[in-house]
């Protein structure tokens, strides 16, 4: 299941008309890395690896939608945040893969 929200994702920023080229390709790295730590967390936590990945969805839907609105881009983004709270320790690379995904998609949104 989280494989194929993560799949959707990056279809999704595949074909949004409204992100530049170079975005596309930061979002598209940004996202094969958190397939893996998302992986790894699924292991042990797949409940939370479930809601950051859903979370990830809806903020890239936001996001590279065709008429923004910016605050479900906000509330979305804060979600995707809150979804790692508490993994500072456990998972660092997760929660900042997290915060420069939440970072880029909110800079979409401009």
């Amino acid at each position: 299941m989280i494989d194929d929200t993560l799949t959707k994702i990056e279809s999704q920023i595949q074909s949004a008309d409204s992100v530049g080229r170079d975005r596309k390709r930061e979002l598209l790295q940004l996202l094969a890395t958190l397939k893996s730590e998302v992986a790894e967390l699924s292991k042990t936590h797949i409940e939370q690896a479930e809601s950051i990945a859903g979370f990830t969805q809806v903020s890239a839907h936001e996001a590279t939608r065709g008429s923004q609105d910016p605050q479900l881009l906000q509330l979305s983004v804060q979600g995707l945040r809150s979804s790692v709270s508490g993994f500072e320790e456990s998972h660092p690379n997760l929660v900042r893969i997290v915060n420069a995904i939440s970072n880029t998609l909110s800079n979409l949104g401009i």
